[in-house]
């Protein structure tokens, strides 16, 4: 399948191609810009929504400046850096850096990341293809479909996405080493010392961490294989992670999930399916995707695409709120590096504590630049 901007800032360019020769630097840059305009129709019925209409135009921007200068050695190992500035200051703290770690590679090492970065599991999960630049295996459709404000779904955990962190954890200190591929199977492992909490997270040092506090000693196992047979094309991922909950009474909180991906003749299916085990005081949550896409002879992109997660209310398990969003997406080609998407969006997050919800419909377009 054509390649997609995908709408997260996970989005990185990498450190694995060499110089022309070694032992000079090659200080390579890029990014990305989306830029969203959709007419959303939305109903609500919580109270802070109360004298508020979310109907009618709505703008979306996701953008970043990914700057990853690199060298080969002449014992072939590559050392470089991957530092991503958003271009809006949203995602990236107060100083607008999102992520930032060294990488040191090499084809028959494998590869360390060091630094501020999302672990192994989560960079290796796969699931139902996504076509353009808006996910919904991720909280990104609420820039239109605002989510009811008593949803108890997480940031980085299944009740919106498969893509999941240990209790919800998000670019934390960590060092994570990646094998080489063998016949298409690699296999990663990643370390934190400690969760993102409060001021916490993206590119922060936090050091030192004390270890009475919080989610501390965070591991992550994830493994990916990718192969084709003939004409068909099968990527298959799984991934486990764990914690150290410090507070007195408090489970250790988990996550894991499993992905697939099928390719043949031009259409590819894929799912996935995660799970958060928190404590009960936040919630466990699970979910899963679901999505077919095809790309068409020439310039065109389909894709029909669900996720579906649930969240127990922290504190009454009995309680479960409930993510459901569809896409329907065409993406265009229109050039190197410049695409155009289209879509529909049909979404429905609920609070079961309060008896309330928040639905509705947005039909969008966008125009994605990577360079």
């Amino acid at each position: 399948m054509k390649k997609q901007l995908l709408c997260t800032s996970a989005i990185a360019l990498g450190v694995a191609a060499a110089p022309a020769s070694a032992q000079d630097w090659n200080l390579d840059w890029g990014g990305f810009f989306q830029q969203h305009i959709a007419y959303t129709d939305v109903s609500t019925g919580t109270a802070f929504a109360a004298g508020t209409d979310f109907d009618g135009i709505q703008m979306f921007t996701n953008a970043e400046i990914i700057f990853t200068p690199n060298i080969t050695l002449d014992n072939g190992m590559t050392f470089g850096i991957n530092v991503q500035m958003e271009a809006l200051n949203s995602g990236g703290g107060t100083d607008g850096i999102d992520e930032a770690y060294m990488s040191i590679s090499s084809d028959t090492f494998g590869r360390i990341d060091a630094g501020f970065e999302n672990s192994a599991g989560y960079k290796m999960m796969v699931g139902a293809p996504q076509v353009g630049s808006m996910a919904i295996n991720s909280p990104s459709a609420s820039a239109f479909i605002p989510f009811d404000p008593g949803h108890s779904a997480g940031f980085r955990q299944a009740g919106v996405s498969s893509y999941t962190e240990v209790a919800g954890n998000n670019d934390v200190a960590r060092i994570t080493y990646y094998t080489p591929s063998f016949s298409g199977f690699t296999a990663g492992i990643s370390y934190a010392p400690q969760a993102n909490f409060g001021p916490l997270g993206n590119a922060a040092n936090n050091a030192p961490v004390n270890r009475n506090i919080g989610v501390t000693d965070i591991f992550d196992l994830g493994v990916n294989y990718s192969q084709s047979f003939g004409t068909t094309d099968i990527t298959l991922a799984a991934r486990w992670g764990t914690g150290d909950a410090q507070a007195v009474g408090v489970s250790d909180p988990e996550t894991w999930g499993v992905g697939f991906q099928v390719g043949f003749s031009g259409f590819t299916f894929g799912a996935s399916y995660a799970e958060n085990n928190n404590d009960v005081t936040i919630g466990d949550e699970e979910g899963y995707s679901v999505g077919v896409a095809y790309d068409a002879p020439g310039p065109w992109t389909f894709g029909l695409e669900a996720y579906f997660g649930e969240a127990d209310t922290p504190g009454a398990p009995a309680l479960t709120d409930d993510y459901e969003y569809y896409k329907l997406a065409a993406n265009r080609d229109l050039g190197p590096g410049v695409s155009w998407t289209s879509y529909l969006l049909v979404g429905e997050t609920t609070d079961a504590s309060a008896g309330t919800d928040v639905d509705g419909t947005a039909i969008g377009t966008a125009i994605n630049l990577s360079f």
